[in-house]
């Protein structure tokens, strides 16, 4: 059975990982392979497959408490309850410069990239795992020291949500068009421009014979394991509507945009936590 890894451990992989967001979330490039093999230097008889979980160990981590993450690394939330999450928010709070980095990132929006083939950018959701992390977040569980989620941050930026919006209607009309259904392409609806939020979702498309599809629109920047937010007005259409409708979940939206599909009621697709609570004094 591998030995658990030790504090010193932790925090050079932490120091490691934080060093590969802050050039990933600066535009430029890196080798994970060659952080990987330096770090490994400094631990204690670790495998690649050791660090490389550990890796993805801090990015659960780091997505429970809203903060940008490392793509490259896929969460996986079986870690050290105590001593993995201690020693991300000492980090964090040690490097106050950092939550000037994810503001900037979470606030940005790029470019609408050029797609060649719209239709090409579409793949399978991720496989459900009880273990993952929660498509809706709670509350903070593990302690921000700047106590901003910058993940929820991001999902409300309104401009990134437009470009968004576009990108799934550029694909909406190239589905149709190449069923040859020109006729329907023509007459795909941005309702959350026409109509607004009441509507309950964002796009008005259609099957081939014509029938509609109802279309919400998440997007992130971020890697396709990025928790995103539905309203309960949201939550209410999809299970009305549940079989005419389509959340596409838009992800890397930065460089080479990706997207999957969950069709039906959200209950039935997500694991669903509530984010905040209406109150009033007793």
């Amino acid at each position: 059975m591998p030995k658990n890894w030790s504090k010193p451990e932790v925090e050079e992989a932490v120091e490691d990982y934080f060093s590969m967001l802050r050039i990933e979330l600066s535009g430029r490039k890196y080798n994970k392979t060659e952080h990987r093999r330096a770090l490994m230097e400094r631990l204690d008889n670790r495998s690649d497959g050791s660090v490389e979980l550990k890796h993805q160990n801090i990015s659960a981590v780091l997505i429970e408490m809203g903060v940008p993450y490392i793509d490259g690394y896929k969460p996986q939330s079986n870690y050290q309850r105590t001593l993995l999450p201690a020693a991300v928010s000492d980090y964090l709070a040690n490097n106050p410069m950092l939550e000037s980095l994810f503001q900037t990132d979470s606030e940005a929006v790029p470019s609408v990239p050029a797609v060649g083939d719209f239709l090409a950018a579409m793949e399978a959701p991720p496989k459900r795992d009880v273990k993952e992390v929660p498509v809706v977040a709670e509350s903070l569980s593990i302690y921000n020291p700047a106590g901003v989620n910058y993940l929820e941050r991001e999902a409300q930026n309104q401009t990134l949500g437009d470009a968004g919006e576009q990108f799934v209607i550029n694909f909406e009309r190239a589905r149709l068009i190449r069923a040859g259904k020109e006729a329907l392409a023509e007459r795909i609806e941005q309702i959350s421009v026409t109509v607004g939020p009441s509507a309950g979702f964002d796009i008005r498309s259609f099957e081939e014979n014509g029938t509609d599809r109802f279309i919400e629109a998440k997007t992130t920047k971020y890697g396709k394991s990025t928790p995103f937010f539905v309203t309960p007005n949201e939550l209410e259409f999809s299970r009305e509507n549940a079989a005419r409708y389509f959340l596409y979940r838009i992800f890397k939206f930065r460089v080479a945009p990706r997207l999957f599909a969950l069709h039906g009621h959200l209950e039935g697709q997500c694991i669903l936590k509530p984010s905040q609570y209406s109150a009033r004094p007793a």
